[in-house]
């Protein structure tokens, strides 16, 4: 039996090793970049079973993401690879020391081809928790279908739906997003949300009221994210504040993929909504201290490393 079952897109990432624009010559590092994949291996490093499902290209970046996804863990046998479409890619650079810029190549790749046949019902319906993003629907009319019908297979199931909201402005509209994210947010019992985001769903002002206006779409937990301020989470009606873990950050994105990753790892665990966003903060923070997006994700031993002594021996 899988933990934690999670569909979407993963694709090549590179990213310049220096501040500055694009030019010949600039260093850089390659990895690979996903929301859903992220939240896979966070799971994994936590000690529970992921898979993830998604499609990548016959090629060199296929091979790295499937390989990598393996070597954390994560159950990818589910991956289909497409001869026919090459990989998607994320290129980042850090514009200013302080602003970086994440330029997406996805559309007609692998990863926008992902389908409801795609989607193994025996997978989900075996799984304690199905995760979803709002980055996936936004992909095309198949990514779409396949996540809800991956939604609906858990319903039927009684596995828990988690949905983190997770808009791209570069990917649809306001209007667009709403209209798709808010019945998933009614079919989900646990959502994830900035801010912002959660006003794509609700209208409220402040953590605490959005996470009830939330909640009452029907998902029994609501979780707030407040980047640097911490998070609120609303858990059968009760709630939960949880302040940020001091760090240096070094690279915020994928910090909110982590944080959900802590918090269903704690959900898995069997903690108290108060631990599960601890973890939550704790993997925030270690994700935000080391550039990438799921790299610097810490396993389940490594969670005291934040307090105490700047050096342990």
């Amino acid at each position: 039996m899988t933990d934690l079952v999670t569909l979407g897109e993963a694709m090549l990432a590179v990213s310049l090793s220096e501040a500055g624009p694009l030019f010949p010559g600039a260093t850089a590092r390659l990895s690979f970049a996903g929301a859903e994949a992220t939240v896979a291996i966070g799971v994994c490093r936590q000690g529970h079973r992921a898979a993830w499902t998604g499609v990548v290209g016959a090629d060199a970046a296929g091979t790295m993401i499937l390989t990598a996804l393996r070597a954390e863990g994560v159950d990818a046998t589910h991956v289909r690879v497409d001869p026919s479409l090459p990989t998607g890619l994320m290129l980042r650079q850090r514009r200013t020391s302080d602003r970086i810029l994440a330029a997406y190549y996805r559309k007609g790749q692998a990863g926008a081809g992902l389908s409801p046949e795609d989607v193994d019902p025996d997978l989900i319906a075996g799984a304690h928790i199905l995760h979803v993003t709002g980055i996936t629907p936004a992909l095309g009319p198949g990514p779409l279908e396949a996540v809800r019908h991956a939604v609906a297979v858990a319903r039927t199931a009684g596995t828990t739906v988690s949905l983190d909201v997770n808009y791209r402005s570069t990917l649809w509209s306001p209007a667009e997003a709403t209209a798709v994210l808010r019945p998933l947010a009614q079919e989900a019992d646990i959502v994830f949300a900035g801010l912002d985001e959660a006003g794509l769903l609700v209208e409220a002002t402040g953590a605490a009221h959005t996470a009830r206006a939330l909640a009452e779409l029907g998902p029994r937990q609501c979780v707030i994210k407040l980047g640097a301020d911490g998070a609120l989470a609303l858990v059968d009606d009760e709630v939960f504040v949880q302040a940020a873990v001091p760090v240096t950050a070094v690279d915020p994105i994928g910090a909110g993929d982590s944080f959900v990753a802590g918090y269903l790892s704690g959900l898995l665990d069997g903690a108290a909504p108060a631990e599960r966003l601890r973890t939550a903060a704790i993997c925030g923070a270690f994700s935000v201290s080391v550039p990438g997006d799921w790299e610097g994700l810490p396993r389940r031993a490594e969670g005291s490393l934040l307090t105490g002594d700047d050096i342990r021996r």
